[in-house]
């Protein structure tokens, strides 16, 4: 069998390997995954424009990012349970992500506690996905938990924190619905043990059966973004993922927020909404280069990554993708990956004409 070339081989691979179930939980889009599908199809559709004879001589694809310089701009995006698809569950993902310089945004629903992971020989730079828990308290606790992982080991915690914040509810996952999955009770969220869930109530008879539940009662809001800020250590890198919207942007650069992630969620959450290709423009126009953008779903080619630096964003991140590696081979799949990812945004920057990063703008677009 030839060996995996590209992302879209590595997803072949994963689905053969998989339980049905376990392909359906991380494949599934919100109800008719028509965003999913978007997510997928919208970078393919953009044309890159060609250009010859430019000088690239010392080309490199260093980007710096919150204050540190990176071998690359791909990330590692916060996706949860990695024991469903390989053995060494995230541990896995962070030697992968050591050995490429990849930084690492572990979940809050990981299976591995961050403090396992920087406390590795070789540990990667990590960054820490944050849910708002249904009290401040744990939120913040669990925030000063990732800064603070693997200080006995001479070694830093989280370096940013990312709140996602575009996922107060689960979405309407159809496919996932109909596959049956269940988490088996050999993994759980980790970091959420000992934290108080929302308090749900039965809905009344003919009642509204998320309205009345009192699971939104606790859902964050700009003021909880605001004390979170307020709370954390001064310095701390304080990321949104989950933006889509110019107005949102903009009031996250009137909380201090230091970056966003354009992202939908990987189209989990609610469905038709825009790609996170087409939103991007204007989240870029709306923060003017203020804060860095990062972006995720879709991106499978070096090409995408290319034309989401063009759109404004400064790097992006890959999820599903990082999942299908794990199962087909590990972190030695993982890796090889991430360089495959790497490998063709050299090549795309080089028949367009980009010998470093800073030179990709719109006009590598035709």
């Amino acid at each position: 069998m030839t060996p995996p070339l590209c992302a879209q081989d590595y997803a072949e691979l994963a689905r053969s390997r998989l339980d049905p179930a376990v392909w359906a939980w991380l494949e599934s889009g919100g109800a008719d995954e028509r965003t999913a599908q978007a997510n997928l199809a919208a970078w393919p559709a953009l044309r890159l424009r060609s250009r010859v004879l430019r000088p690239m001589a010392g080309a490199h694809t260093r980007v710096t990012l919150g204050g540190q310089t990176l071998a690359h701009p791909i990330l590692i995006a916060p996706t949860a349970w990695h024991g469903l698809v390989h053995a060494d569950a995230e541990t896995a993902t962070a030697l992968a992500a050591a050995a490429t310089r990849t930084p690492y945004v572990l979940s809050a629903q990981s299976g591995t506690p961050i403090e396992a992971l920087a406390a590795l020989p070789e540990p990667p730079l990590l960054w820490f996905q944050l849910y708002a828990q249904a009290r401040r308290e744990d939120t913040l606790a669990l925030a000063t938990r990732a800064l603070r992982a693997g200080a006995r080991a001479l070694r830093a915690g989280a370096r940013a924190l990312v709140l996602t914040v575009d996922a107060p509810v689960n979405g309407v996952r159809n496919a996932e619905q109909r596959s049956g999955f269940r988490v088996p009770d050999t993994i759980r969220s980790v970091h959420l043990d000992g934290l108080s869930p929302p308090a749900a109530r039965p809905a009344p008879p003919g009642g509204s059966p998320l309205f009345d539940s009192g699971l939104l009662d606790a859902a964050p809001d700009w003021d909880d973004v605001a004390w979170l800020r307020d709370q954390l250590p001064a310095g701390t890198p304080l990321w949104l993922k989950g933006i889509l919207d110019p107005e949102d942007a903009h009031l996250a650069l009137a909380h201090g927020i230091d970056g966003l992630i354009v992202s939908n969620h990987g189209g989990r959450c609610l469905d038709t909404l825009p790609s996170t290709c087409e939103a991007l423009p204007a989240v870029a126009q709306a923060v003017a280069g203020r804060i860095p953008l990062l972006v995720d779903g879709g991106i499978r080619r070096g090409t995408d990554i290319l034309k989401a630096l063009a759109l404004g964003a400064r790097g992006v991140l890959i999820g599903r993708p990082v999942l299908h590696a794990l199962a087909a081979g590990g972190a030695p799949a993982l890796a090889h990956l991430i360089q495959v990812l790497r490998g063709e945004l050299e090549v795309a920057m080089a028949l367009t004409g980009c010998r470093t990063l800073a030179d990709v703008d719109a006009r590598v677009l035709y």
